[in-house]
């Protein structure tokens, strides 16, 4: 006789699930945790908020908590909290990668790519295989034109996965710099193929060298 494959279950009865979890234990900072992920999945940011903020009351070391209210005010376009909740993160638990990483990318966004390299520097050293800071990183260098550092940065991603779309641009860029136009179209083409939205000014620029 056949066994039937359950069904995974659905993002509501997820949270139906974790609704009942608290309804017996009102103060597991892991269940309120595990009831704002899933309703940051349904886009429900404000209540996903109050979920995740209640984890924290409950357990103030649940470093995965600050994350994702990190992530939903970087969301929210909110630059100042996501910042504020990563480096919270980080206070509780230091050796969390994904913080340091989040305070990368926040800091790349508010044009500062000294403050971003410290951080994501610091993301690798604690998960050589942390695929966003690589690729964070080689747009930090870029920025700062330190065009060798930021090639070898964006490979280093690509090593971990060849299509990461972000890692394929930032090498066009720098290659583009550096004035190796063939190379730069390959990997511009590459970043396109693998659904990466190239800015139309640079495939622009790019032309003349086709």
């Amino acid at each position: 006789m056949e066994k039937t494959q359950k069904k995974p279950r659905t993002t509501r009865e997820y949270i139906e699930d974790q609704v009942a979890i608290l309804s017996g234990s009102p103060e597991c900072g892991t269940t309120h945790y595990n009831l704002g992920v899933g309703l940051i999945k349904q886009q429900k940011w404000d209540e996903a908020v109050e979920e995740l903020l209640a984890a924290i009351d409950n357990s103030p070391t649940l470093g995965e908590a600050y994350v994702a209210l990190g992530g939903i005010y970087l969301q929210k376009g909110d630059l100042d909290a996501c910042i504020n909740f990563n480096r919270r993160a980080i206070n509780v638990r230091p050796k969390f990668a994904q913080p340091y990483g989040n305070l990368g990318f926040a800091y790349v966004q508010r044009g500062d790519p000294e403050a971003a390299t410290d951080f994501l520097e610091k993301a690798i050293s604690i998960n050589p295989k942390f695929i966003q800071a690589h690729s964070t990183l080689a747009s930090a260098y870029f920025m700062q034109g330190r065009l060798d550092e930021s090639i070898a940065a964006a490979k280093r991603a690509l090593e971990l996965d060849p299509t990461f779309a972000v890692a394929l641009n930032n090498l066009a860029l720098a290659y583009f710099e550096k004035g190796a136009y063939k190379e730069a179209i390959e990997h511009c083409d590459k970043a396109v193929a693998n659904g990466f939205d190239v800015q139309p000014g640079f495939l622009k620029e790019l032309e003349p060298y086709r």
